[in-house]
């Protein structure tokens, strides 16, 4: 006999391997049930989670981070990211899971309930102000995520500050610093760093990039992180890059790949990079600086916001953020740029008037 049970919420995940499976929730943000559905266990699980069921309002907060892992937000988030997050929910199902949700109710409970988180921030800070914030940043979104739909009243932690601030003004990479990369460094490592500057693409894009991105005169694809699809033209000190790796490595499917001819994992490549750094002594940067890079070059090359965007995927406004508050502030070649037009635009004096002289 088929029963048919009130509710029930089934959640797609797709795993690391490629395999598609089902999960299923006694309801939204509820337990998840044990074996197949219509099974004496899994019925039996369902209606003991519907006896022991709190309402939304007096549940833990390990209620409302279950839901948000489980939501389709998150499952639209890219790789990594999901694997920041699930760190970070780690982390405050740890100290918080128990945490009632009614204590969110008034205005009173909510203050004081914000003055906890703080409290705790301050103190991961003491190890990372980075992570600190980054996972306060986590706990915001699980809070706007459940206010939205209803599951708490509101969000404690709008407006909460930041306690790490990035000066990236130096971070840019020179053409020294590329040099004593390219001195020590794979040739695997090149291309990657060669790809970066003449892309001001993401890691995490270049690594899975494939060769059928690129028909040899431009590289086309959707970036991970917000769908948004670039076609960038090829210059020809990359394309020329390009072509050689792809004769050395006929067979490769992504562009990047380690010595082995193997596309890279994430790790990696993170800890091949960072020995090649620490080989060619290079310290406060890191290969997402090259993003950046490949903006200020851009900009310095005269273009305009509206081309840098069309490179990188940007949105106008970053570029401008980027721009205007970390990488072109201390640019001596940009302000000496400013001179040379302003010198060429303007019908200067030969000499400066003398004193006394009409």
């Amino acid at each position: 006999m088929h029963v048919r049970l009130k509710g029930l919420n089934r959640v797609r995940k797709k795993l690391a391997d490629g395999r598609t499976v089902e999960y299923f929730y006694a309801w939204k943000g509820g337990p998840r049930l044990p074996g197949k559905p219509g099974s004496p266990e899994f019925v039996a699980a369902y209606n003991e989670a519907v006896k022991a069921k709190v309402p939304v309002g007096k549940a833990g907060l390990n209620s409302l981070l279950d839901a948000f892992e489980d939501s389709a937000d998150f499952a639209k988030l890219g790789e990594r990211t999901q694997k920041d997050y699930k760190r970070h929910l780690r982390a405050i199902a740890a100290e918080f899971g128990d945490f009632p949700l009614a204590a969110l109710d008034t205005e009173r409970d909510r203050a004081r309930s914000r003055s906890e988180f703080l409290k705790w921030r301050d103190t991961l800070a003491k190890s990372s102000r980075r992570q600190a914030d980054y996972t306060l940043s986590t706990f915001a979104r699980v809070f706007s995520w459940g206010r939205d739909r209803g599951l708490v009243i509101a969000n404690p932690l709008e407006s909460r500050g930041r306690l790490y601030r990035s000066e990236r003004a130096e971070a840019v990479w020179s053409e020294a610093d590329e040099n004593a990369f390219n001195a020590v460094a794979s040739k695997e490592l090149r291309l990657a760093l060669l790809l970066a500057v003449w892309t001001g693409q993401r890691q995490g894009d270049l690594l899975r990039l494939t060769w059928t991105a690129y028909d040899g005169k431009t590289i086309r694809f959707k970036q991970a992180k917000n769908g948004k699809r670039v076609s960038i033209p090829v210059a020809a000190t990359l394309r020329a890059a390009l072509e050689a790796a792809k004769l050395a490595r006929g067979d490769a499917v992504t562009i990047l790949t380690n010595s082995r001819g193997k596309p890279w994992t994430a790790d990696g490549f993170r800890t091949s990079w960072g020995k090649a750094c620490q080989k060619a002594k290079i310290s406060g940067l890191t290969f997402h600086d090259l993003r950046g890079t490949a903006v200020t070059r851009l900009a310095l090359a005269e273009c305009s916001e509206a081309e840098i965007a069309t490179i990188t995927g940007h949105s106008l406004k970053d570029v401008g953020s980027i721009l205007d508050s970390h990488y072109l502030s201390r640019d001596q070649g940009l302000a000496e740029s400013a001179i040379r037009k302003l010198e060429t635009r303007t019908k200067l004096p030969t000499a400066l008037p003398t004193a006394g002289s009409e």
